[in-house]
């Protein structure tokens, strides 16, 4: 077993290491690149014109985690990754396509990922008979009723993927902070589904990182980071620690509630919290850290962070 899973790592590696730079060079044949906020921080308008939806390169993680356990619950992780990505898809491509930078509408975006949960969780709960229960303390478990968990998970899961998304700010920032989430489903997993799957997206995310380190060659888009999202957000799910969520994912999370901060903030005083949400662009423009920076830091807080997780999980889950 051991054996096959640094098969698949190193493939997937490889595949993604070997086969970006031809995905880049469609993508700028084709002009599909990213278009810049006006209101981001000077440097960010020189990526303008770099490739966008790089993200889609990160399907070989699917067809190689299927190739080397073609069972029902990689064929559903993999559904999962494809539903989101093709999400992050639609608006990546108006925005390059176009050269509009705000996409298809939230509204459309959020109608879309609840859809597709929805559809997910009833098959988790029917198909591969996911309990209703939250697990609190290895002998104490919180059981609720279909329809409550159904709700509950749907929020938690949609919510995860949009926090996901907005850590996908600088070069190199989601995939660094990612690299240690997925690696941490590897370590706790009893299935090899999750454990194949989960090491596989590790050596995807290696391979792109090449490409997505500053400065960047080409940016994965919401294409790759709302897949990372849902996908990461299921494995939760599956593995039964939702209850570890606030820490395994607090950069994720810290990213999001910096934008709900400032809006709310906004709306109420007509003052900023922050120079600018999510609050990577706060510690580049108030403190000037550079991209590379920021990134070494938020990585290793989320090493932390699923460090600290696997010790809950071991000794008090």
């Amino acid at each position: 077993m051991e054996s096959s899973l640094f098969a698949a790592l190193s493939i997937s590696f490889l595949l993604v290491a070997m086969l970006t730079p031809i995905l880049i060079w469609g993508l700028r044949s084709l002009k599909l690149t990213q278009p810049i906020r006006v209101e981001l921080p000077p440097e960010h308008h020189a990526k303008r014109g770099t490739p966008l939806m790089a993200g889609i390169i990160l399907l070989i993680g699917v067809l190689t985690s299927i190739y080397f356990h073609p069972k029902p619950l990689v064929l559903f992780i993999g559904a999962t990754f494809v539903l989101f990505s093709l999400v992050g898809f639609m608006d990546d491509f108006k925005k390059a396509a176009f050269q509009d930078p705000s996409g298809i509408s939230g509204k459309t975006k959020l109608i879309f990922q609840f859809t597709f949960t929805i559809s997910l969780l009833l098959i988790l709960l029917f198909q591969f008979d996911l309990s209703s229960e939250i697990t609190i303390f290895k002998d104490f478990t919180f059981h609720l009723p279909i329809l409550a968990y159904l709700v509950i998970m749907t929020l938690f899961i949609v919510g995860s993927a949009n926090a996901i998304n907005f850590t996908d700010g600088l070069d190199g920032l989601l995939i660094n902070v990612a690299i240690p989430t997925f690696f941490f489903f590897f370590v706790i997993s009893e299935r090899i589904e999750v454990k194949t799957f989960s090491l596989v997206m590790v050596g995807c995310l290696l391979g792109l990182f090449i490409y997505n380190i500053y400065p960047a060659k080409a940016f994965m888009g919401d294409t790759g980071s709302l897949a990372i999202g849902g996908s990461l957000a299921f494995l939760a799910v599956i593995e039964k620690v939702e209850i570890l969520i606030p820490i395994l994912f607090s950069v994720y999370l810290v990213e999001q509630f910096s934008v709900i901060l400032q809006v709310w903030y906004y709306k109420k005083t007509k003052l900023r919290i922050f120079r600018m949400a999510p609050i990577h662009f706060h510690f580049s423009l108030k403190y000037g850290w550079s991209e590379n920076k920021i990134v070494m830091i938020f990585g290793f807080i989320s090493w932390f962070s699923a460090l600290i997780s696997w010790a809950i999980w071991k000794y008090i889950l």
